[in-house]
């Protein structure tokens, strides 16, 4: 079973950046389309970004199109999301997520193993 750990979440002002980054451990990481999503307050859990196995393809939501970046590390079995120009609707808990296949996918049913999350706050 893998297990995921975010990290790198702060609170930032409007226009700075951030990079989160996510670590797996157990598990077959180098295997495995990896995703982003993020959850604001009082709002349902939406895709932010998703990469394949070996990072070959990438998308986004159309929310963040241009200013955030999915990457991925198998050799340290680690994925980062680099957050660039960021808005104050950014501000969520951003979780990883590892999924069973190699492809991506922007639904959250579809990914089988979830981090505990990592707070981004960004004031106007």
């Amino acid at each position: 079973q893998v297990q995921l750990v975010e990290s790198g979440g702060g609170l930032v002002q409007a226009g700075d950046s951030l990079r989160l980054s996510c670590t797996a451990s157990r598990g077959t990481f180098s295997s495995y389309a990896m995703g982003w999503f993020r959850q604001a307050p009082g709002k349902e859990r939406e895709f932010v970004s998703g990469i394949s196995w070996r990072g070959g393809t990438t998308r986004y939501a159309d929310s963040v199109k241009g200013r955030f970046t999915i990457s991925r590390d198998n050799a340290k079995n680690t994925v980062y999301l680099q957050m660039n120009s960021l808005k104050p609707e950014d501000t969520a808990v951003y979780y990883c997520a590892s999924r069973r296949a190699t492809t991506t996918s922007d639904s959250a049913n579809e990914y089988a193993y979830w981090g505990q999350g990592t707070r981004v706050t960004v004031s106007s």
